[in-house]
C-alpha cells in the first residue's frame, strides 16, 4: 500500500511512529510526495540509508528541472553543489574544502566563541528573560557563516525571508518561490559583482579567484555555490542550536548533567545530533539510473528515492536504546551530516558554532530555564528543517 508522505506534520522533535514500524517490518516502501508525478521509494533503515548514499548510481543531477516526485512545490534547480554528481560534484567541492577543513576550523573557533560572547552580552543586558533564538540562535551561525562567506551581515533579514520560501513545503503559491529565487539570485550576482571589482579576504572572494585543474567556477555556478552556503551555513545549524536549547531544558536533568560534567559536551552534541530530529521529512530526490537493489527491493532504472537519516539514526539494530538521549553513548555512528559523496561540507563548522554557544550558555547561564511550559513554545510548521518559532528563557541566578 502506497502512503502519503511525509506520514503527518512535523510535532516538535517527535518522530512518526510509522518510521520506526517500517524499519521493522518495510524498511524500503512506496510512498506519494506532497509534488510530482509518481510515487518514489522511501528508505528508512541505517544500512540501507547509508549504502544509498554511497551508491553513484543513485543520481542527485538526475532530478534537475524534472517534476519528479518531492517534498518542496519547486522544481530542483541546476548548477547546485547539492544537486551534481561526480566529477562535476567533486571539482564543486574541492574548491571549497580548504576553507572548513579542521585546521581551518580551529583558526575559525576564537572568531565564534567572540561572536557568542558579544550576543550574550546583549541578552544579558535585557533583563533576565529573553528569546533565545532571536538572541542567540539564529544571528550566532548567520554572522560566523557571513563573517567566513563575505556577505554582508546587514543583509541577512531580507536574505532569510527569502529563504524561508525557498525551503517552504506547503507553499500554495509557486510565483513566490520563483520570486524568492530570483530575488537572492540577483543579490548574489550583485555581490559577486562587487567582490568581483574588490577582492577581500573571504570565501566568495577566493571561490571567484580559484581554479580546478585550469578550470574557473562559471558565473552561475559561483552565484549557486554561495547561495547554498549561505543557506547550509545558517538554517540547519540555527534550528538545530534551538532544538537543542530546547530538549536540554526541557528536560532538565540533561542540562545538569552538562553543568556537572562541561567535559562531555562534545560526545553530547553528537547524541543530540543522532537523536534530535532535524528534517521535516526525508533527504532531496535520487533517481535510479540503473537497475539495483535496496534493503532486498528491486529499484527499477529511472524509480525516485527518497532517504530519511533521521530514521535510520533511530535505528535499533545500529544504536541500543535509539529513541533515548544517552550521553554516555560509547559508539555513535549517527549519519546526521549525511555519508558519502554528499556528506556535509560544513559539519566540522557546525559542531563548532554549536559546542561553542552551549558551552557558553552553560558557563554563563547555569540557571536558565523555559519561560514558558514546553507545550507552549511554538514551533515553524510547513518547513523542510526543523525549529522553534521562538525559545523563551529565563534565569535567575549565575553570572549574566
Amino acid at each position: 500500500m502506497t502512503q502519503a508522505y511525509p506520514f503527518s506534520p512535523a510535532q516538535r522533535l517527535e518522530m512518526d511512529p510509522t518510521y520506526a514500524w517500517l524499519r521493522d517490518n518495510e524498511p524500503v516502501t512506496r510512498v506519494r510526495m506532497p509534488y510530482g508525478n509518481g510515487t518514489a521509494w522511501l528508505v528508512t533503515r541505517y544500512d540501507d540509508v547509508k549504502a544509498a548514499l554511497s551508491d553513484l548510481r543513485l543520481s542527485r543531477a538526475a532530478a534537475v528541472g524534472k517534476d519528479v516526485p518531492r517534498s518542496r512545490p519547486e522544481l530542483e534547480e541546476p548548477m547546485s553543489v547539492l544537486s551534481a554528481d561526480p566529477p562535476e560534484h567533486s571539482r564543486l567541492r574541492r574548491l571549497a574544502a580548504k576553507a572548513f577543513n579542521a585546521r581551518q576550523m580551529e583558526r575559525m573557533r576564537p572568531k565564534v566563541d567572540a561572536i557568542v560572547a558579544a550576543l550574550l552580552d546583549e541578552m544579558a543586558t535585557g533583563g533576565s528573560t529573553a528569546d533565545l533564538a532571536r538572541a542567540l540562535c539564529w544571528p550566532m551561525p548567520t554572522q560566523v557563516i557571513c563573517e567566513l562567506l563575505g556577505v554582508p551581515y546587514a543583509d541577512t533579514e531580507r536574505i532569510r525571508a527569502w529563504v524561508t520560501h525557498l525551503v517552504a513545503m506547503d507553499s500554495t503559491d509557486i510565483t513566490v518561490v520563483k520570486q524568492a529565487r530570483t530575488s537572492v539570485w540577483t543579490y548574489f550576482v550583485e555581490l559577486i559583482a562587487r567582490r568581483r571589482a574588490e577582492p577581500a579576504d573571504d570565501l566568495l572572494s577566493h571561490l571567484i579567484a580559484a581554479r580546478d585543474e585550469g578550470d574557473r567556477l562559471s558565473e552561475n555556478e559561483l552565484i549557486s555555490f554561495g547561495i547554498t552556503l549561505l543557506v547550509a551555513g545558517y538554517e540547519t545549524t540555527a534550528n538545530s542550536l534551538g532544538n537543542f536549547v530546547f530538549h536540554l531544558l526541557a528536560n532538565r536533568h540533561l542540562w545538569q548533567r552538562l553543568l556537572d560534567e562541561p567535559e562531555i559536551l562534545p560526545a553530547a552534541t553528537e547524541e543530540m545530533l543522532r537523536a534530535l530530529p532535524i528534517a521535516a521529512t526525508g533527504l532531496f530526490t535520487r533517481i535510479a539510473t540503473a537497475d539495483l537493489e535496496l534493503g532486498g527491493v528491486l529499484i527499477r532504472e529511472g524509480d525516485a528515492v527518497v532517504l530519511q537519516p533521521t530514521s535510520a539514526n533511530r535505528d535499533a539494530s545500529v544504536f541500543e536504546r535509539p529513541d533515548e538521549v544517552d550521553f554516555d553513548r560509547e559508539v555513535n555512528p549517527h549519519i546526521a551530516f549525511g555519508f558519502g559523496t554528499h556528506y556535509c561540507i560544513g559539519a566540522q563548522l557546525a559542531r563548532l558554532e554549536l559546542t561553542s554557544a552551549l558551552s557558553a550558555l552553560l558557563r554563563r547561564f547555569p540557571a536558565l530555564r523555559l519561560a514558558v511550559p514546553a507545550l507552549d513554545v511554538p514551533w515553524r510548521a510547513g518547513q523542510l528543517v526543523r525549529g522553534v518559532e521562538s525559545l523563551p528563557v529565563t534565569w535567575t541566578e549565575g553570572r549574566g
